[in-house]
């Protein structure tokens, strides 16, 4: 990225103090992530059976895992090489923009996996704290485990980005861009391919298990079952949390560019401040979140939220009078633009509109998604009628939610370049610092994510053993439904984050633009940047029809592995004697090969789409339909992600409110469809929805790394039709053949009838043998099983 900031930044002195600081606050961060893992690991870990279910899990979710890390290396090996050949001021800095996109991400991978990892040994011990404490312990174990995993978010990605400017100063912004580039690449194969194991199998085993079936959603009958709890964990725990962390990464990659520009040295050391200032203001969060008596588990969550995040307000606008001069001519090595108001004023202002933005969203979110509320009192009513009405009024929460979402979004970032008073560079820059000052908000919000997929494990593992209490019970039944909730909004506001990050990027994209062509010594056209250019809107509508293309594949690519999840399952009703009675063993690894099978082989295609897309536009159209490209794409990309993960949302919560004894409850033909609502919202809420976050960062990354190149080509001294054209119909020939192969792939997994659905059976008196370890996908041996549990059999 040539030119992209002054050569007069240099990071000495104490601004090099203050950044040191910040990489000791990493370091602290991570130190008490480690701390509150062991305080998780210190309590009970349940009975023999409730063991058992757990290590399955565990194995399942490691053993995808370590096949999924396989996998992706071939990917950034190649990523790694291809960064090699883009140009760069110095050949050390190529080199290590390349080794820093190997750190984002090693760093992306060891967030997910080691949250993932504390994950499916914390659900157990939730809930045996409901069984034999109550449920302030038991939300206290999973809101630490959340708490570990977003300590270990925020000072990773601290500790990243602060040794990067402490070791190259004024070219920190081109390295970190191979840091951002890798986190956001992982996090994007981490985000697909979890999502579609986790709603492969939890699509699967809810259309035969429940629905076919009429047995409730974790009988140990269901062959999908620990595939299901197994999904928890890779898609929510280690999907999500990789994902956090990239935009965690991403937001600051993007402040840093443009605070190099705008604010000259102190633009190097102000957008690390801020959210290290985020990191404190978490742990103040996750030590206020104790319940009060009578108190939900939400309102407490909530609560704890809005005080870190006033906290966080507070503290970093004081740290901006404090460190940031009064006058703009104080700021060495800036761009010479200033603002009506001050430096410190501007900045501060700036912060605190992406707190708010924060606060606003998570507000906004639970009211469309929580059961407390009209729109999914109104979904869970339209059950009464059937499954065509439940659908259609989820489809409207999502659109009409969508709107009010962007309008706030929108608000925040026109708020935020507003202060600049018609600078433009401040105004690209204010964007940026708002998006940091919503990253005082992750360590809490990433603690709120994994809370939801800990307490559904939890449930999970208590109905499996079958040696919970009927309180216990009750109370793993409350702290679901709160999880549900927390991992709604938290949805809510990683979109928000992505958003703001994709707009820094984009308009880093547009700055590097300009300067590419400045030290290619040629007059860029101003012209090519207008929207009334066709080149331009064509461009806008390739980046929108790119969002609706990886949302249809991902989407598809539940539907093909739910496909073979309920053949597989219902092969099984059919031909292994006596499971609906309790004395037959169902054979829950083939289910898990098959998941992790079809997740792992529906990798390539988003990927490509991801990479390759920007390219083939970026060097077949150029570098303003390019703009037009990333423009659509960020425009698109925030309406379908919101309506996506809004619509799950509620379609999944009014099931939650029919089970809960609503409009007939369980086993009700309210409660099928309902049912069969969740199904559809499944790969919406976790699969496609989330998945775009990543998708609009890694798309503005990869037209960020190339648009020299572009540029060059187009206008410069190596101007050569022949070779842009060559390289852009390559791209898109890879990106045909990709989609292409993915089409031919059948929904059946193996050869054999599919047959038919087994007829349904009243739930026997008690299950026999409730679950055996799956196996490892890779292994030919089935481990050992388990014995039957005491007590009372799973409730329908």
């Amino acid at each position: 990225m040539t030119g992209i900031h002054p050569a007069v930044v240099d990071v000495s002195g104490g601004n090099l103090v203050l950044v040191i600081v910040v990489a000791l606050i990493a370091l602290g961060a991570l130190a008490l992530g480690l701390m509150f893992r062991q305080e998780v690991l210190a309590a009970g870990d349940g009975t023999d059976n409730m063991r058992n279910i757990a290590q399955a899990v565990e194995e399942g979710a490691n053993a995808y895992l370590q096949r999924q890390f396989r996998t992706l290396a071939v990917f950034a090996a190649i990523a790694f090489f291809g960064l090699l050949l883009l140009p760069a001021d110095e050949v050390s800095v190529r080199i290590f923009r390349s080794v820093f996109f190997l750190v984002g991400a090693g760093f992306s991978a060891a967030v997910g996996y080691l949250g993932m990892s504390l994950a499916v040994r914390a659900n157990v011990r939730v809930a045996a704290a409901a069984n034999e404490q109550g449920r302030d312990p038991a939300m206290h174990i999973g809101f630490r485990t959340g708490a570990t995993v977003g300590m270990l978010t925020v000072g990773l990605g601290l500790l990243g980005a602060s040794l990067v400017v402490i070791f190259f100063q004024d070219n920190a912004p081109e390295v970190l861009e191979g840091f951002g580039f890798g986190a956001a690449l992982l996090a994007m194969f981490m985000r697909v391919g979890g999502g579609i194991f986790t709603k492969a199998a939890d699509v699967g085993a809810d259309l035969v298990g429940k629905v076919e079936n009429n047995i409730p959603e974790d009988d140990p009958r269901n062959a999908a079952t620990i595939a299901d709890n197994v999904g928890d964990n890779v898609g929510d725990c280690a999907g999500m949390a990789a994902d956090l962390f990239e935009s965690y990464a991403v937001v600051i990659v993007a402040a840093l560019i443009l605070g190099s520009q705008a604010f000259g040295d102190a633009g190097l050391v102000f957008p690390l401040l801020i959210p290290a200032i985020g990191a404190l203001s978490a742990v103040a969060g996750v030590y206020l979140t104790k319940p009060r008596a009578g108190e939900s588990g939400l309102t407490t969550i909530n609560r704890a939220f809005y005080l870190s995040a006033a906290a966080g307000a507070v503290a970093s606008v004081v740290l901006a009078f404090i460190y940031l001069p009064g006058d703009w001519a104080d700021l060495e090595g800036a761009s010479g633009q200033s603002a009506d108001l001050s430096p410190a004023l501007f900045a501060s202002g700036a912060v605190v509109i992406g707190i708010v933005l924060a606060a606003a969203i998570l507000a906004l979110t639970g009211y469309f998604t929580g059961t407390e509320f009209k729109p999914v009192k109104d979904v869970g009513r339209t059950s009464l009628t059937g499954p065509a009405t439940v659908i259609l009024s989820g489809l409207a929460v999502g659109f009409e939610s969508a709107v009010y979402t962007a309008i706030v979004i929108g608000a925040a970032v026109y708020g935020a370049a507003l202060l600049a008073g018609g600078a433009t560079t401040l105004a690209l820059f204010g964007v940026a610092l708002a998006g940091t000052g919503l990253l005082t908000t992750v360590g809490v919000i990433v603690a709120m994510d994994t809370f939801g997929p800990v307490s559904d494990n939890a449930q999970g593992i208590a109905e499996m053993s079958g040696d919970v209490s009927p309180e216990g019970a009750q109370i793993l039944t409350e702290l679901d439904a709160v999880g549900n909730t927390t991992k709604a909004i938290t949805k809510g506001i990683a979109i928000a984050t992505a958003v703001l990050a994709a707009s820094a990027l984009f308009a880093s994209y547009i700055q590097t633009a300009v300067e590419a062509a400045v030290d290619a010594g040629v007059d860029l056209p101003v012209d090519i940047f207008f929207v009334f250019d066709a080149k331009v809107l064509v461009g806008a509508l390739l980046g929108a029809a790119v969002v609706f293309l990886f949302s249809g594949l991902a989407i598809n690519a539940v539907g093909r592995a739910a496909g073979a999840v309920v053949f597989e399952v219902r092969r099984q009703f059919r031909e292994i004697p006596g499971i609906m009675e309790g004395t037959g063993r169902p054979e829950y690894g083939k289910v898990v090969d098959i998941v992790t099978k079809d997740s792992l082989r529906e990798l390539a295609t988003p990927g490509i789409l991801a990479i390759l897309a920007p390219i083939a536009v970026g060097f077949g159209l150029g570098v303003g339909p390019l703009a037009g490209f990333l423009a659509g794409a960020i425009a698109t990309g925030t309406l379908m992600a919101v309506f996506l993960a809004n619509a799950g949302g509620a379609w999944d919560n009014a099931k939650k409110l029919v089970e809960d004894g609503n409009h007939g409850g369980k086993g009700s033909p309210a409660h099928d469809a309902t049912v069969i609502g969740d199904t559809v919202g499944d790969p919406f809420k976790d699969t496609a929805g989330p998945a775009i976050n990543p998708l609009l960062k890694v798309m503005n990354l990869v037209a960020l790394l190339i648009v020299a190149a572009v540029v060059n080509l187009t206008y410069g001294e190596g101007e050569n039709d022949v070779v842009r054209i060559l390289i852009a119909l390559a791209a898109t020939a890879v990106i045909v053949a990709a989609v292409y192969i993915s089409k031919q792939r059948s929904v059946v997994i193996g050869d054999g009838d599919p047959g038919t659905p087994a007829p349904p059976s009243p739930p026997p008196a008690a299950p026999a043998d409730p679950v055996t370890h799956p196996a490892d996908p890779g292994a030919t041996q089935p481990m050992p099983t388990t014995p039957p549990p005491a007590g009372p059999p799973p409730s329908a």
